[in-house]
């Protein structure tokens, strides 16, 4: 059983999606293909179907693949809590909370997990397309290395190493990457690509002999920009973007400063008749919003404050006189009730935080985490809806005697008396095509009818072709070994 790596001289450099791209294309050749990412750093995760979570990448090439995603093709997840700590999630389940500078040490023993999950992997399918983590040439993080050089020699797996030649300095990025890298680990390197080039990929070609020369490497090709990427889930908050401006209605959504699980709002930005802004820090709400959510954060006491500090209370409690809804999800519903009370410090340092009051409930903070998948039944319209849950916290009080939902006939979220406030903590809503049409309608957003998920299907498909036209991808995949 085989499997081929791919790398990168940075982060955000593509690697997400070339693997998707090559997921899908080797699965078009008849092949089983399964991805893997043995560690990731990101606060949008998918839930699994044996009960964990990994990244949301690892989720779109599970789907690209076919498959249903499993806490093995992303064993070591990361999901930073705060500028120097992040919550470690082994094999889809909490291990700890540690600082970063307490992380390497923890790092060596977490290769048994890694490995024990890449075999499962590789002995139920005939090729893993594997993604690395940031870059080789962070050689100061070599050592007790598991998301690069460290797992493709425990694993003997040959690498790919791709270059972001949008960003600048291309040539350095390659050249560079080889020159700083142990020799050991270069040996490891099959081959390079170069990828996100705008204009004639033929203006380029002195370049790419130069890193071929000075790196002795083999180039699979140039790839040009792939326009559609934006249409596909985004991993990193920093990639989240407004929608495409148009004469529909508008909805903002406040950009926490630990959002979490943000491809809920995919679905929104690809709707014709929805403006979707995404409110930055220090940018007030749009006076002409229909609908303001709060999204998911993974730490939602911190983020209460973040929110206070740009103001956003203010601009909500206007909203809202305006005769605005808002909408709540998971922290972004806590958030809305009268407190937040973490008294075991699970989030952070122990404590209370005053929400926002929007709603009549309380939340306090529990160890137990729910993370399920869930069939539930929306109230207001009827309408079936395939989600999940992932979060900590229990919330409670009046106003969840007007539930959003109902999950296995029990009363699911909290509606405020005046319809104009929900808070729930299921996300994946809107993916479901016939709920939110309904949910748009009751704001008096009609759109034309969409099959989101169909989308996402051709979106791969013409991923895959655009890889096919422009690499050499039967010569990348008989790589693997």
């Amino acid at each position: 059983m085989k499997a081929l790596m791919v790398q990168g001289c940075g982060s955000n450099v593509g690697k997400s999606m070339l693997v998707a791209g090559l997921c899908r294309a080797a699965r078009r050749r008849g092949l089983t293909v399964a991805p893997f990412k043995p560690q990731n750093m990101s606060n949008n995760a998918a839930v699994t179907a044996d009960g964990g979570e990994i990244g949301r990448a690892q989720a779109l090439q599970a789907l690209a693949c076919g498959l249903e995603p499993v806490t093995d093709m992303n064993p070591v997840l990361l999901k930073p809590e705060s500028e120097v700590g992040a919550q470690v999630i082994v094999q889809g389940k909490r291990l700890t909370t540690t600082r970063a500078r307490d992380y390497a040490v923890l790092k060596p023993k977490l290769l048994g997990a890694v490995l024990e999950s890449f075999q499962r992997l590789r002995s139920a399918h005939d090729l893993v397309i594997v993604e690395g983590a940031g870059s080789p040439a962070e050689v100061n993080l070599r050592a007790g290395d598991i998301a690069n050089m460290g797992f493709a020699r425990a694993a003997d797996v040959p690498v790919v190493l791709a270059g972001d030649i949008d960003r600048g300095g291309v040539i350095a990025q390659l050249v560079g990457t080889k020159a700083v890298m142990d020799p050991a680990d270069a040996a490891m390197v099959a081959g390079f690509l170069v990828n996100k080039f705008r204009g004639d990929p033929r203006l380029f070609d002195d370049g790419y002999r130069y890193i071929e020369s000075h790196t002795g490497w083999r180039g699979f090709g140039v790839l040009p920009w792939f326009g559609q990427a934006h249409l596909l889930p985004a991993e990193d908050a920093l990639d989240i973007a407004s929608g495409p401006r148009t004469d529909g209605i508008t909805i903002a959504c406040l950009t926490l400063s630990r959002i979490a699980n943000f491809d809920d709002l995919d679905p929104l930005k690809a709707e014709p008749g929805v403006n979707l802004v995404m409110v930055r820090a220090g940018e007030a709400v749009p006076g002409d919003a229909r609908l303001v959510i709060l999204p998911g954060s993974k730490s939602t006491r911190g983020d209460m404050a973040f929110l206070r500090a740009q103001g956003w209370d203010i601009d909500l409690a206007a909203h809202l006189r305006r005769g605005g809804h808002v909408l709540g999800i998971c922290g972004g519903y806590q958030m809305l009730g009268h407190r937040v009370s973490d008294p075991e410090g699970i989030e952070g340092p122990a404590g209370d935080t005053a929400g926002l009051g929007l709603l009549d409930v309380e939340t306090v903070m529990t160890p137990m985490k729910r993370l399920s998948r869930v069939t539930a039944t929306h109230i207001a319209s009827g309408m079936p809806v395939e989600g999940y849950e992932i979060h900590i916290g229990r919330s409670d009080g009046p106003d969840c005697r007007r539930p959003f939902a109902l999950v296995d006939g029990q009363p699911e979220g909290a509606i405020r008396a005046d319809g104009r406030v929900t808070g729930s903590y299921l996300h994946g809503l809107f993916h479901q095509d016939a709920f939110r049409a309904a949910y748009l309608a009751g704001l008096g957003i009609h759109t034309a009818p969409r099959r989101h998920g169909a989308e996402i299907e051709a979106v791969l498909d013409a991923l895959a072709d655009h890889l096919e036209a422009h690499l050499d991808v039967p010569g990348l995949l008989a790589l693997a070994r």
